[in-house]
């Protein structure tokens, strides 16, 4: 079987001040109907370094044909005040079905901020989530869960909801010995993985068991980590500054050494300093991702086109000649995407267009625009067909 692919809009244009980011949806099953898909955005200012505004949605009842939205849910994302004067919001949110609790339950981690939005050094993080109420058509207040971790975050992680409800939530954190010999040196901290086993009731989320913790101890360490289960086994793609890397278990919470993402030749993949995440069809496993070295040079860390390619789950590596762009490159980043399965033979690929460039002209989004960006919201949908 091959893939068909449909890339479809599903908003467009900005102002030139924010831009909307980290589009991700989530899908409401309805009997004898097409699902329900809700997709949560959030803007970011242009001029700043990560600096989130609160969570948006956009709606559709028609299997994407239309779309409401984005939507503003007031005081569900809001910032708050907490202690030593931060400011705490929500960011990299990804929201999910849980098949167990009959609700869309999304998680992502908190962003914190001083004065005129600058982030506090070492970054406080942990992981946070917000539940859709369909009927009402917005979300619960955001709550955070607590875990064995500092600095804890899963943020930009793609999940496996177990059939027993339990949740397996891949997360990032950065251990006490290596935050305190960081901010004695000047050093960004190497973050280290792990997969955690999570319960949840229909309203708190509560962290049970983690499995072995992986890092590696160049660039920021092994963060934004996705997880897939296929065949029997469990896969994790992590994020380094270098290189993309690669594992699988058997359990989805104990994994194998990591190793480079490469292609079936031997060649590394191309991917660095972003994410990457996985779809699964009832005959293969795939994986989408950016890299370098298709003529990409004008996007911040080669973060576009989008490429999907089937993974050999024998060898941890990509099969270079089922390689195809899911998104193409025009101008903007794609790397901050999610996800989403429809069915068994579809799954949907959301990202939106990231307003920022090249230093020293980080904040220049006009240079996005020269080559057709202008902040679009893209669904690619891939299905099976033949």
């Amino acid at each position: 079987m091959s893939i068909a692919i449909d890339l479809q809009t599903i908003r467009e244009g900005y102002d030139r001040e924010t831009c909307w980011v980290q589009a991700r949806a989530g899908v409401i099953p309805q009997t004898g109907a097409s699902p329900s898909v809700v997709v949560t955005l959030q803007k970011l200012r242009i001029t700043g370094d990560d600096v989130f505004y609160p969570i948006h949605s956009m709606r559709s009842d028609d299997g994407g044909a239309t779309w409401d939205g984005p939507v503003d849910h007031g005081d569900a994302f809001a910032r708050r005040q907490v202690k030593g004067g931060i400011e705490q919001g929500i960011c990299d949110f990804w929201p999910g079905w849980h098949a167990a609790g009959g609700c869309l339950l999304g998680i992502g981690h908190t962003v914190c901020y001083l004065g005129d939005n600058i982030p506090p050094q070492p970054l406080p993080r942990s992981t946070a989530y917000s539940v859709y109420v369909p009927d009402e058509r917005t979300w619960r207040p955001w709550r955070t869960m607590d875990s064995p971790f500092e600095r804890e975050g899963a943020g930009n992680v793609q999940r496996v909801d177990l059939p027993d409800g339990d949740i397996l939530v891949p997360t990032y954190f950065t251990a006490p010995q290596r935050c305190h010999r960081a901010a004695g040196d000047g050093h960004i901290a190497p973050h280290s993985t792990t997969v955690m086993r999570c319960r949840f009731d229909g309203e708190t989320l509560r962290y049970v068991e983690h499995g072995n913790e992986m890092t590696v101890d160049f660039g920021r360490g092994l963060c934004e980590p996705s997880l897939a289960t296929f065949a029997g086994r469990y896969f994790l793609t992590l994020r380094n500054d270098e290189s993309g890397y690669v594992t699988a278990g058997d359990d989805g919470l104990n994994f194998e050494p990591v190793r480079k993402w490469t292609f079936n030749d031997g060649s590394d993949l191309g991917n660095y300093n972003t994410q990457q995440h996985w779809v699964t069809m009832p005959d293969a496993l795939y994986l989408v991702y950016t890299r370098r070295g298709e003529d990409n040079s004008n996007v911040v860390r080669h973060r576009a086109p989008l490429f999907i390619a089937q993974v050999d789950t024998e060898k941890l590596c990509v099969i270079r000649d089922t390689e195809r762009i899911l998104v193409p490159n025009r101008g903007a980043r794609l790397g901050n995407f999610g996800v989403t399965k429809i069915s068994d033979a579809e799954s949907w690929v959301i990202v939106a267009e990231w307003m920022q460039t090249h230093f020293p002209d980080y904040w220049n989004c006009r240079f996005c625009e020269k080559f057709g960006s202008n902040n679009a919201v893209f669904v690619a949908k891939a299905r099976l067909e033949g």
